[in-house]
């Protein structure tokens, strides 16, 4: 790999450095030593002119001449993105196109040693030149993402970097074949009404060599014990294989039951029964659809899989890494993993980023982790004329007939919020006469999954409101369809929240930095305050900082030591995402889905992530994982009166007596009662309570509280910076155990949130809760895995047990 165009720094140079496939420029820079990590200090920026850079990737073909009838062709699984191949001098094709892969015939040019060269230019610049075109339209970038068909990510966005790749993404070689190979294979699994016979319904589209005769071909599908077969006369390319099996493995999301998969082989042979090709994927029976009936409040949006409403327990996912090569199945394990064990059923994949890699969507058959799978159009206006329309189509029936076997993988969405930007963003008079990606949403994408895919529901946008004129039913309408709650977080409070009650929130969320290790990694000590050049290139949402100030503001006091600082937005990110996702499963069955942005980030910056872009759970995982918990008591507000709800999102009735108090903080309970709770299976019940229990007589001094088996609600009667806290509540005593540390902590008073901020003492340090409530005399212990060896008092000093408590005043 050697750069052949741009302004290239010297200590870069001109030679040939040795390039990985996969792999990207970057990547190839890193491993020769000749960059410095673009994820630290500022070196993002420092690396700017490889937008505006051209590559040249070249390797020796070392292979054997096509023998007889054979046909050789050289595959590409993806390039990154502008790209010219190559052969012997001989141009073999142009790409533009990140998303789909690419195939050339070069039985007449293979020599046993053949010169292969990609070219690959400036993504930017063919974006600008397509954009100077056929008409700029609106984007939320200081790059026209939206004219070339890379992932939109890549450009930067309100989490990411601005590092836009190039190279061979995905793997490359050689696929020699006889007489016909399996060009396309679409497997759909279903499973009927009856819920125990299963249907696979199994399309080929076969390509044939054109070399010598054409011949009958006869296509096998077998799925466990289950088998059939289709022959394809000499003058056909397609034909489809049914296979009904009776008394099916039924595939249920994380929750709701088990996952088994089974195999299915797809085999190609002739006439005469020689194998020509064969393709191996697993699947699982289940059915899903949407539920959109209209009720007294609007429409629902509910998914129901096997004849079973699910609430969506979700999380929108981006890009693991934006350095996309580095990415191994081991890496997608632990991120979903993570989801999975924060009590998550559903991932969204953002349309922002790329149709992911099989081995995302394998772990998340295997898990139970629903799919929701985005067109990858976001945030923008998108031409409906060429080279933008073929290419979108193009990619888009790639990935449709790609993913089709997938269990997990239950919906289709046209895009992410370009509905509604084209409605309240200014777009209608920028945009004029130019088309902006209606005929997608509405005609394009339904075409073609009705064509390729009629097994699996489509929404046309997140948000949009489906069967509504956008003009006449805003897309963002609580009523219907989906909804993005950004005004919480962009303008208000989180408190905002209930001013709304969405049918399905497939976004909202709240910032915060990430991990004190992953932070310190990224920048240096001198630069960890808000206002510095690197922490700040770390925060890449508008006025980013001032909404966590303001934020902060509306609960505690906002520190300007970057230590509490830290904490407290940390804290305040939990608190904010307790808030939202307690409302919105307190309304089930009318409100059926809560989709947090986001799980994962790509990089070491501030964002609305739950996980930092080292893996590194927040104080919000945490929240999340209570607040996901499949038996939920929480504090509501209904027609002005504080009420307890129960949510039971398990298959069996939930039977417990709760119990109730208003404590003081120094320990005296001041009310008691004692709820039954009967909450049948998928249900949520609202409990009046007794009058005794609001009847407060020291707003600063009390707070109410109720437990039941595996769940505690606590609610306090005014905001954080007037409560009168002891900021010495809680003492520690620590010990050693097998692969790390107890730590108990006792409370001598109310403490809020208590937390031991492990990672702070150990890189690797996990601490098993956070954010854990405790009475006066109560006792909690938590349990710190680590490799490393370490003073255990230094898991009570005070940046490391945290609490509200040490934020606020003492009185």
């Amino acid at each position: 790999m050697r750069p052949v165009g741009g302004a290239i720094p010297p200590e870069v140079g001109d030679l040939p450095r040795p390039a990985t496939v996969p792999g990207t420029v970057h990547t190839d820079l890193l491993a020769a030593g000749v960059i410095p990590d673009p994820y630290t200090d500022t070196h993002e920026t420092d690396l700017a002119w490889v937008h505006r850079s051209s590559w040249l990737y070249e390797t020796t073909l070392r292979a054997e001449p096509a023998a007889g009838d054979e046909r050789v062709d050289l595959v590409f699984d993806g390039l990154d993105t502008v790209a010219t191949i190559e052969l012997d001098g001989a141009e073999l094709g142009r790409t533009a196109n990140m998303h789909r892969g690419y195939r050339f015939d070069v039985r007449d040019r293979l020599r046993r040693t053949a010169a292969l060269s990609v070219r690959f230019d400036s993504a930017l610049e063919y974006a600008e030149a397509v954009q100077e075109k056929i008409g700029a339209r609106p984007h939320t970038n200081t790059h026209p993402y939206n004219a070339v068909r890379k992932m939109a990510c890549s450009f930067g966005w309100d989490w990411g970097p601005d590092l836009q790749t190039a190279g061979i993404w995905r793997p490359a070689r050689l696929e020699r074949w006889r007489v016909a190979r399996l060009a396309q294979t679409r497997i759909l699994p279903t499973l009927d009404d009856d819920g125990t016979t299963g249907r696979l319904s199994v399309h080929v589209e076969v390509e044939r060599s054109g070399l010598g005769d054409a011949r009958d071909l006869v296509v096998r599908v077998t799925a466990g014990d289950r088998s059939g077969t289709v022959t394809l006369p000499a003058d056909a390319t397609a034909g489809a294989v049914e296979i009904e099996v009776p008394g099916a493995p039924v595939w249920w999301p994380a929750g709701h039951g088990a996952q088994p998969l089974v195999d299915v082989e797809v085999s190609l042979a002739g006439a005469g029964g020689e194998i020509l090709d064969t393709i191996a994927r697993r699947v699982g029976f289940r059915s899903v659809q949407i539920d959109e009936s209209p009720d007294a409040a609007g429409s629902r949006f509910a998914l129901v899989v096997n004849g079973r409403p699910v609430f969506a327990l979700g999380l929108n996912w981006i890009p693991e890494d934006h350095l996309l090569t580095r990415l191994t199945r081991q890496d997608y394990e632990a991120a979903v993993d993570r989801a999975v064990a924060a009590n998550a059923n559903l991932l969204r994949v953002w349309g922002g980023g790329i149709y992911e890699s099989d081995d995302f969507y394998d772990v998340c058959d295997e898990r139970g982790v629903l799919v929701w799978q985005d067109f990858l159009l976001a945030c923008a206006a998108y031409a409906e004329e060429d080279p933008i329309r073929s290419e979108i189509l193009a990619e888009a029936r790639e990935n449709v007939t790609r993913l089709s076997p997938h269990p997990a993988l239950v919906i289709w969405n046209g895009g992410n919020e370009n509905i509604w930007g084209h409605e309240d963003w200014r777009w209608k008079e920028d945009l004029g006469d130019l088309s902006w990606g209606a005929g997608y949403y509405y005609r394009d994408f339904p075409a073609l999954l009705a064509e390729l895919d009629p097994t699996r529901p489509y929404h046309p946008g997140s948000p949009s409101s489906p069967g509504f004129d956008p003009e006449v039913v805003h897309p963002n309408d609580d009523r219907y369809g989906t909804r993005h709650e950004w005004q919480a977080w962009n303008a208000e409070d989180y408190t905002w929240h209930d001013r709304y009650t969405p049918r399905f929130c497939s976004e909202f969320g709240w910032q915060a930095p990430p991990a004190w290790p992953t932070l310190t990694d990224a920048i240096q000590a001198a630069d960890l305050h808000q206002t510095s050049a690197a922490f700040l290139l770390h925060q890449k949402a508008g006025d980013g900082n001032g909404k966590l100030d303001r934020g902060l503001a509306h609960h505690l006091p906002v520190p300007s030591d970057f230590t509490e600082w830290h904490w407290a937005t940390q804290l305040n990110q939990a608190r904010a995402t307790s808030y939202a996702v307690h409302h919105l499963r307190s309304w089930a069955p009318h409100t059926m889905g809560s989709v947090l942005w986001q799980l994962n980030d790509c990089w070491p910056v501030t964002s609305w992530a739950v996980v930092d872009g080292a893996g590194r759970r927040k104080p919000a995982w945490y929240a999340l994982r209570r607040a996901y918990q499949p038996r939920l008591i929480t504090f509501q507000v209904r027609d002005d009166a504080v009420v307890l709800v129960a949510v039971n999102d398990t298959g069996e009735p939930w039977n417990d007596r709760v119990r109730l108090r208003r404590a003081g903080f120094g320990g005296a309970e001041l009310a008691t009662a004692e709820l039954d709770i009967h909450v049948p299976a998928r249900s949520v019940t609202t409990t009046p309570l007794p009058a005794a229990l609001l009847d407060v007589a020291d707003r600063t001094r009390e707070v109410l509280v109720a437990d039941a088996v595996g769940s505690r609600a606590t609610r306090l009667f005014a905001e954080d910076f007037d409560l009168a806290y002891d900021p010495g509540a809680v003492t520690a005593v620590v010990t050693s155990v097998p692969d790390g540390y107890a730590v108990t902590v006792t409370a001598a008073a109310f403490a809020r949130d208590v937390t031991v901020l492990a990672d702070r003492v150990a890189a690797d340090a996990e601490v098993d809760e956070m954010l854990v409530d405790l009475l006066a005399g109560e006792s909690r212990t938590f349990t710190v895995r680590t490799s490393a060896a370490t003073d255990p008092t230094a898991f009570t000093a005070p940046q490391v047990l945290r609490s509200a408590n040490s934020l606020t005043r003492s009185r």
